[in-house]
């Protein structure tokens, strides 16, 4: 019997389970589908990405649904459109063999017009991007009173990137008469205060512990100064010649300028960033799919679809600003029970972050050193030698030839042949590294030494020099441009200038006061009574922060008086610069 049948799944469900070449369920599936198919509370997982979580849900939620009605049962959020798509496609693998089983992925940037008519059609769930199923209620597209389940995936990343406020209109819009299912790889705060007003009696389970990264990733720390960042991201890179990775990197602008100098300098690389067309990212997540090419390089919010079990090496060009969102770039590694590896490159005056990051992980990093030119070198051509030691040759295909190549060849010996091929094959990194392989590693006394004099300092000079007067901070959001929410492109313009139609405002409330782009997002809303729609790029600095507001919204905005933060006082006012 298989064991997927076994936790209660009907036979319909199994076979196309089967189907995809699943014999066994995962630890989280074992643990979360019979607890789904038996309640009707609700419930709040905790589940790491990559273990599976997508099925721990889908499954017990397609044997619930009644296939007789025509109306959509289900809702299941995402914060992305590329994860919406994977979603969607993974479920219409679950229920293949089962009759009337249809699902639709609605998001931004496409036609919110042939989304109602494929929701008119008849759909049993609705694979859905918060911002565009806001748009889609608003219409009367969707009806909320004949939801009987909304499933809340990685519900953290939606409240960091800003959903909060969409979230609550959603959730407090549905049905009172329905089973919600959370499901977040960290649990903090704001999620806990959605299951705790959007959730009742709701049973907790976790697939392993609270906020912890997953047991077979390795997490490996390098240090080196700002401007030698790519150069040791390059020999990382050099250094493990069968990598197939993930570069994660802070902006769009930086994203493109580091693949771009990756295939400069003759890698297999590609960018995935919210500046790219729907067709543009779906034609490279296929291309590294199909591991066409080796290393991509993208944004948090882009590379939150990507769901590829081979993934060897993720690499930190910067550690994110949100802490905790080093949890869901790691777990793009080590996935289906396979080892991977984390690398954060540093400078000295981030070493604090490794320690703050530990805690959450609850995993120790450990410190390496940046390779020399001599050691890539080393481990290109072993690798090469241990790839021809391992291909098996066909003498059918090449003894035909090989009259002709001895006799070209004759004039040299054996050791004269291999000198050749060597150098031929590593001539690129012989003299790259002959200008290139000087040590550019630093130690943790640099650390001690600059920390105090450097870590304020470093903290804005090293964000800045990502983020700053061209940083698009809310472009990559990826769910809440203008013309459609999703297109991953809201922003300010390039080279700092401010979004035709808006007017930049300053306010005295920065990263000190622990405010994210979210929070600010929602604190304006809140305070001033507009919504997130109206609101453009914004810039969050230490002490203060500057966000666009549509041209006919400013006295609104800085006419408000008596506003505090965290009992601080605040004031708004149009920016001068």
């Amino acid at each position: 019997m298989s064991e997927f049948k076994e936790l209660g799944l009907n036979q319909d469900i199994v076979r196309g389970v089967e189907s995809l070449g699943f014999e066994s369920p995962t630890p989280i599936q074992k643990k979360v589908i019979p607890l789904l198919l038996d309640t009707d509370q609700d419930v709040v997982a905790l589940a790491q990405t990559g273990t599976g979580k997508t099925a721990a849900f889908g499954l017990p939620l397609i044997n619930k649904l009644d296939m007789s009605s025509k109306t959509c049962q289900a809702l299941v959020l995402s914060p992305t459109r590329e994860l919406g798509l994977q979603i969607a496609k993974d479920f219409e693998n679950y229920g293949k063999y089962i009759k009337d089983f249809r699902v639709a992925a609605v998001y931004g940037g496409s036609s919110i017009d042939k989304q109602i008519r494929d929701i008119k059609r008849g759909v049993s769930v609705i694979v859905a991007t918060p911002g565009r199923l806001v748009d889609l209620i608003k219409r009367r597209a969707v009806k909320l009173d004949a939801i009987n389940f909304v499933v809340l995936d990685e519900a953290d990343e939606m409240l960091n990137m800003g959903f909060k406020t969409d979230l609550d209109f959603i959730l407090g819009s549905a049905s009172g008469d329905k089973n919600t299912w959370l499901f977040s790889a960290t649990m903090p705060r704001e999620v806990a205060r959605i299951a705790k007003d959007y959730m009742t009696d709701a049973l907790e389970v976790e697939a392993g512990e609270r906020n912890i990264g997953a047991k077979n990733i390795e997490h490996v720390y390098y240090m080196v100064d700002g401007r030698d960042r790519y150069e040791a991201t390059k020999r990382i890179v050099d250094l493990n010649p069968e990598i197939f990775g993930l570069i994660f990197c802070q902006t769009k602008r930086q994203t493109q300028e580091v693949a771009d100098k990756l295939m400069a300098d003759g890698y297999s690389a590609d960018s995935l960033h919210g500046d790219l067309s729907q067709h543009q990212r779906d034609r490279v997540m296929d291309k590294f799919r199909k591991r066409n090419i080796q290393i991509l390089v993208a944004t948090d919010v882009a590379a939150r679809g990507i769901d590829v079990d081979s993934i060897t090496h993720v690499i930190n060009y910067n550690i994110p600003e949100e802490i905790e969102s080093y949890t869901h770039r790691s777990g793009r590694t080590a996935r289906a029970g396979k080892k991977g590896t984390s690398i954060c490159v540093i400078t000295p005056a981030e070493l604090y972050k490794i320690k703050k990051i530990e805690k959450i992980i609850k995993s120790q990093f450990t410190l390496a050193k940046i390779p020399s030119g001599q050691d890539v070198c080393e481990q290109q051509m072993f690798s090469l030698i241990d790839k021809i030691r391992e291909t098996e040759v066909d003498q059918n295909e090449i003894e035909k030839f090989m009259p002709t190549i001895a006799e070209k060849l004759q004039d040299y010996t054996a050791d004269e042949i291999i000198e050749k091929f060597i150098y031929m094959e590593f001539s690129r990194f012989l003299a790259y590294y002959k200008k290139s392989g000087r040590d550019i590693n630093k130690t943790k006394s640099d650390a001690r030494d600059r920390g105090g004099r450097d870590r304020d300092r470093g903290r804005g000079r090293d964000r800045d020099r990502g983020r700053g007067r061209d940083r698009d901070v809310r472009g990559d959001r990826g769910d809440r441009s203008p013309r459609g929410r999703d297109r991953g492109d809201r922003g300010g313009s390039r080279g700092g200038g401010v979004s035709a139609g808006h007017t930049l405002i300053f306010i005295n409330a920065g990263s000190t006061d622990n405010l994210n782009t979210g929070q600010l997002i929602n604190w304006v809303c809140k305070n001033c009574g507009i919504s997130g729609e109206q609101i453009g790029a914004i810039r969050v600095r230490d002490r203060f922060s500057f966000f666009e507001v549509q041209n006919g919204l400013v006295d609104k905005v800085v006419n408000q008086t008596g506003l505090t933060m965290k009992d601080r006082r605040i004031s708004m006012e149009v920016s001068k610069s």
